[in-house]
């Protein structure tokens, strides 16, 4: 049976990209080293390294392993990290993971509140840009908890956060809509200029999708890969856009549209296991005090003739 201590070697040569190196990184010999390596082989049985004369390369054992090797010594770091907790000696970390387009628009004012209540809790925060990118990195036990869409074939814990809304931006005295505040039917945007996303961001499938849904392809004016940066593009005439209603801020000057149908994400918090306590007071703080929807575009769609 493979010991933590050969895993971390592995993964170890693997990050470093010699034997040399991850020696060095780890502070100990050489020899002890590809020992214990030579074990962890002999224990799988096969090679799950090809020496080559600068480097080293994964064979196919190597490959199908090492994401199962990560795994297992990050739940190893969090099962300590867990007992520390629970004995009264916090560690003094929460690690999210999220999207770029939640980390902008929902989790400002979640931390926020977070560190006034819990000042001692450090957060590290790993974003990524799409769904399976985040789901995998999570599977990989990246962070205690990943807050993103629902996972598809999740086998942890999920929590229901919610839905939130998109909305179209464009430039004021845009011709498809009078005023800020109103509807427009997503069919009557057939002939309009986009500003699109790069086809990496999760965020692109949303256009995409709203587009087909209506029966057309978007016309790309400009892609980007920041839901920020699309919304000024589009603020600034470049054409409009479909961006998550919590990253407009209160005192935005471009024109802001509903969509007709709504265009809507759901939203989950997830989990490898059971959420420890820390994880688990975040959780129920996002679900009870943090909209999906801020106040402000509410009351923007609220009054027809807002401005």
């Amino acid at each position: 049976m493979a010991t933590l201590r050969q895993l971390e070697y592995f993964v170890a040569i693997v990050d470093e990209g010699s034997f040399t190196s991850a020696a060095a990184a780890l502070k100990i010999t050489q020899p002890g080293l590809s020992h214990q390596f030579q074990a962890l082989e002999k224990d799988v049985g096969g090679r799950l390294l090809d020496r080559l004369p600068r480097s080293i390369r994964l064979t196919a054992a190597g490959r199908a392993m090492l994401p199962s090797a990560r795994a297992t010594l990050a739940d190893a770091t969090r099962a300590v990290t867990a007992a520390r907790r629970a004995t009264g000696v916090a560690s003094g970390e929460l690690q999210l993971a999220t999207l770029y387009s939640i980390s902008y628009g929902i989790l400002p004012t979640a931390l926020s509140i977070w560190r006034s209540r819990h000042p001692d809790v450090r957060i590290t925060l790993f974003e990524h840009r799409h769904t399976t990118e985040l789901a995998a990195a999570m599977a990989a036990g990246q962070a205690d908890l990943a807050i993103g869409p629902p996972p598809p074939n999740w086998e942890g814990t999920i929590r229901h956060l919610g839905t939130e809304e998109f909305i179209l931006v464009t430039h004021p005295g845009d011709p498809v809509a009078p005023v800020s505040g109103t509807s427009v039917r997503f069919v009557d945007l057939a002939d309009q200029e986009w500003v699109h996303f790069t086809s990496n961001s999760g965020l692109a499938n949303v256009l995409d999708q709203a587009c087909a849904d209506a029966g057309f392809h978007p016309r790309v004016a400009v892609r980007t890969q920041q839901a920020p940066f699309a919304a000024n593009f589009a603020a600034a005439g470049l054409g409009l856009t479909l961006v998550p209603g919590n990253i407009i801020p209160p005192h935005f000057d471009g024109l802001l549209l509903r969509p007709e149908p709504p265009v809507t994400r759901p939203l989950t918090a997830y989990t490898r296991s059971s959420p420890d306590p820390i994880a688990h007071a975040f959780l129920d703080m996002l679900s009870e005090e943090i909209p999906l929807t801020p106040r402000h575009i509410r009351e923007r769609f609220a009054d027809p003739h807002a401005l």
